[in-house]
């Protein structure tokens, strides 16, 4: 393995690693604040975030293959559900959770602003990481100013539609896989969206997460900021939304018309 590689993957073990502990340390000094929860939310988003620089870094610069690329996705996507102790780190998801009443509209807007300033502060703390120049690829990340490209590479309408199925294939995903033990849910989960990856991720990077894409996306340059709202904030709301719309509404009532003797016998 490519020491480049070698180095990245420990840098992900030790951001995986440090997140754990300062979960841990900030859940029991703020236990009985009410406040453990958003401090989990920070520390969590803030570690999807970086992990993902990292990643993206390796795909984008390091031109490592395909398969390897998609196969870390997997496996950092594993990781970040077992280790995220109840957060969400995706403000779609975050709205899904409040429109459920799972949480309160409050509680909801604070979390998706402890999400983007964990965004911001990885996007921020990621640079300074590289710029240690622990392996020959963040050294010549360095050099070139820590420059990106958008990933947006098709007509809008296109890139705003794979957002949209993303998340959509995501949200069902992550609905449809509750009743399921976490330690197996993790794995199904982390299949969609390697799936998703594979498929959309040579037409926008394939984020499907307002605040993962304000970290790793909006800084590149190639694309105004409105597009990239519109494909990496709207459209990632819309599918998660479409999603949690026809499974609560729309299949319960088609399945009310097409089967209404069981509705009579309940």
């Amino acid at each position: 393995m490519p020491a480049d590689v070698v180095v990245s993957l420990s840098v992900l073990a030790g951001i995986v690693a440090l997140s754990d502990a300062t979960r841990r340390l900030m859940t029991r000094a703020l236990a009985d604040t009410g406040l453990s929860v958003y401090a989990v939310e920070l520390v969590s988003t803030f570690q999807l975030c970086c992990c993902t620089h990292e990643l993206k870094l390796l795909s984008d610069v390091g031109g490592i293959e395909p398969r390897l690329a998609l196969t870390f996705t997997y496996l950092a996507a594993v990781v970040h559900a077992l280790t995220f102790g109840g957060a969400i780190g995706n403000p779609s998801g975050t709205l899904e959770q409040a429109y459920h009443a799972r949480l309160s509209g409050g509680c909801a807007l604070r979390r998706i602003a402890c999400q983007f300033a964990a965004a911001a502060a990885a996007r921020a703390a990621v640079p300074a990481i590289w710029g240690v120049g622990l392996s020959g690829l963040h050294a010549r990340h360095k050099l070139l100013g820590y420059r990106c490209i958008s990933a947006i590479r098709a007509p809008l309408p296109k890139a705003a539609a794979v957002e949209l199925a993303g998340a959509f294939a995501v949200q069902t995903a992550i609905t449809h896989t509750r009743p399921v033990e976490e330690k197996y849910r993790a794995h199904a989960v982390a299949a969609v969206i390697a799936t998703v990856v594979y498929a959309g991720g040579s037409v926008t990077g394939a984020v499907f997460n307002p605040a993962l894409a304000f970290s790793t996306q909006f800084p590149c340059s190639g694309s105004s900021f409105l597009e990239y709202c519109l494909v990496y904030w709207l459209s990632p709301l819309l599918g998660t939304m479409s999603s949690v719309l026809l499974f609560d509404k729309l299949v319960p009532l088609l399945s009310a018309s097409l089967h209404p003797e069981t509705k009579k016998r309940t």
